[in-house]
Order: structure tokens, then sequence, then C-alpha cells
């Protein structure tokens, strides 16, 4: 089984690098909105793979667009994430502060800006699309969807323990372990992003010498 597209997703969501911002978000939550907002975020990560690596294809389709273009776009925008993280950012937190303040006023996060845009955003999206058209076999898109249930499990732990996870390892650790996840992404960026060129410019892969 290959391994790479739950790395790849795993380097991008990395819900350790969202446990500061779930502590933010949800300060003052009683146990069971707790449990509700883990829950739902946890739920919504999985859901927003599941239907890339579902439909992703399809709306390609729909919009005329080539999957190598699509797949130069997608390895731009997982450099420019793993950029993000290499400076210690989150790879998908495109939030301004007005979004944030105007998020934590509504009833539920959970589903934004949580997973949408901090856990799941356009990265992870064009990841799973990008190697859902790789997939050759119904198993091979049924582990792409299997990878969501990975994920989702990762966020519920990661934000279950959040507490205790932030008082072991400190801001320092989560930056750490976020610089260490972005420096893997960007390797795998670079092999999507020459892959995707060489499939718009085939002499690229050296076939015209």
């Amino acid at each position: 089984m290959d391994l790479k597209p739950l790395i790849t997703l795993l380097a991008i969501v990395n819900p350790l690098a969202i446990v500061p911002f779930f502590i933010h978000y949800t300060q003052g939550f009683s146990k069971a909105q707790l449990r509700r907002t883990v829950l739902t975020a946890s739920f919504s990560a999985f859901a927003v793979i599941a239907t890339a690596a579902v439909l992703g294809l399809k709306i390609l389709e729909f919009f005329s667009i080539s999957l190598a273009s699509f797949q130069v776009g997608g390895g731009m925008l997982l450099l420019t994430a793993a950029l993000s993280m290499l400076n210690a950012q989150p790879a998908e937190a495109k939030t301004t502060q007005d979004e944030v303040d105007d998020a934590s006023a509504r009833a539920s996060i959970a589903v934004v800006p949580l997973t949408i845009p901090l856990l799941t955003g356009p990265a992870s999206m064009s990841t799973v699309v990008i190697y859902a058209d790789q997939a050759q076999t119904f198993w091979q898109h049924a582990a792409l969807v299997g990878y969501g249930v990975v994920i989702g499990l990762a966020t519920a732990v990661c934000f279950t323990l959040a507490e205790p996870i932030a008082r072991v390892l400190g801001k320092t650790g989560i930056n750490v372990m976020t610089r260490l996840m972005g420096l893997i992404l960007a390797a795998l960026a670079v092999e999507l992003l020459a892959g995707g060129l060489v499939k718009l410019f085939p002499a690229l892969g050296g076939s015209g010498a």
C-alpha cells in the first residue's frame, strides 16, 4: 500500500499545529461543548477529504481543467504551504484577525475556521485530487477515503488531548514539529510539481534528447 498520500496529508493537516488555535477558540467551553466541537471538526475533516477523493476529478472535468495543470498549481500551493510551515505557521492558516474575531463569536467554530481553512483547505484538497487521479483500482480510491478516516481520528486525538499536548510540547515543541512537517511537505511538493511540469512539457523529461 502506498502511504505517500497519507504522509502528505498528515504533513499538510498537521493537527498538532492547530492545537493552539483550538485552545484559543474553545476558551470557556463546557465539557459537552468541547466534545461536540472535537467530533464535528474531526468528521468535517474526514468529509472534506472523502469528498475531494470521490468528486474532485469530476469537478475538474466540469470546469475543463487538465490534471497536469491542476498538479502544477497544486504543487505550487503545497510548496507555499510548506514555506509557511518552515516559518512555524500552520499550512492552511489563512484567516485574518477580523475572521478570527467573527468566527469566535459564532455558535460553532468546529467547521469554520477549525476545519476550513485551518485543518483542510485548498492545499489538502488539491493533494487528494492529484492522488485520486493516480489511483488505478477501486481499493486505491477506497484507501484515499480511508486516509480521510485516519486524518479525522488524528484530529480527534490531538484536539481531545489539546491541553496536555500544549503543556508537554509548549510553543517551541509545536514549532519544531511544524517545521519538520514543512520540510517533508516541501520535498513532496517539488515531486508533484516536477511530475506536472513533465506532463505539460514532455521535453523536460528528457524524451526529446
